[in-house]
């Protein structure tokens, strides 16, 4: 590893293909690294967060203690869903959640709400992700151009000396082919890490329609019970 990493007697445009193919990696690693710590505790708290909305079934007790939970996306939700509800109950000059409209545009208030929560929580959710897509697309391409690049350098050391003997050939071989190597560290773990965050986040996107739609259950029970 070390020799695949020692910069000297690199030329400059290999030099700079590597340069640009490490600072990929670290960038990468960096938010390899952040995601999936904010992915396990949006996983974490969500669990959490609905084992205790169901287990204490009032909207106000929930809001007054969500943010126990804030880093689950289903928080996110039930506060802009609970804050339409109580701008309808205020509208309706009323103080607690029975006096909820039974107006069917104010539950499609509240859908609206909690579909922009869900948009806003995926886009959180996927922030930086697409740095790791075009690392793992765009390194093997920067890594076969560090290649392609050295090998010419190689063929042009070969014309110059007259010489097609290994002593003369290998070095500039073995500098383009350090390109590709590196291109591929770099590529590999962003592609596997871009295709486990996609996943979870799928399944977190699938947790919050179903919350979504159990809130709307709710609201439309205690206004189809009046």
């Amino acid at each position: 590893m070390e020799n695949m990493l020692s910069l000297a007697g690199i030329g400059p445009v290999v030099l700079g293909v590597f340069i640009i193919l490490i600072f990929f990696s670290v960038v990468s690693w960096a938010i390899i690294i952040f995601k999936l710590i904010q992915i396990h505790k949006a996983n974490s708290e969500s669990v959490r967060f609905m084992d205790f909305f169901w287990k204490t079934k009032r909207f106000d007790t929930i809001a007054a203690q969500a943010d126990r939970f804030s880093s689950s996306p289903l928080v996110m939700l039930f506060n802009e869903g609970y804050s339409e509800l109580k701008q309808l109950m205020d509208a309706e000059g009323k103080q607690d959640q029975a006096g909820v409209s039974t107006d069917l545009g104010g539950v499609a208030n509240v859908s609206r709400a909690m579909r922009r929560a869900t948009n806003q929580e995926v886009n959180r959710l996927e922030k930086y992700t697409t740095f790791l897509a075009t690392t793992g697309s765009a390194s093997p391409f920067i890594g076969l151009f560090g290649t392609v690049w050295g090998i010419m350098v190689a063929f042009e050391g070969i014309g110059r000396t007259g010489s097609a003997s290994l002593a003369v050939v290998a070095p500039g071989i073995s500098e383009a082919l350090r390109a590709t190597a590196i291109g591929l560290i770099a590529a590999i773990p962003a592609v596997m890490a871009y295709n486990h965050f996609q996943h979870k986040i799928r399944v977190l996107v699938k947790e919050m329609d179903s919350f979504s739609t159990e809130f709307l259950n709710i609201v439309q029970r205690n206004i189809a019970g009046k």
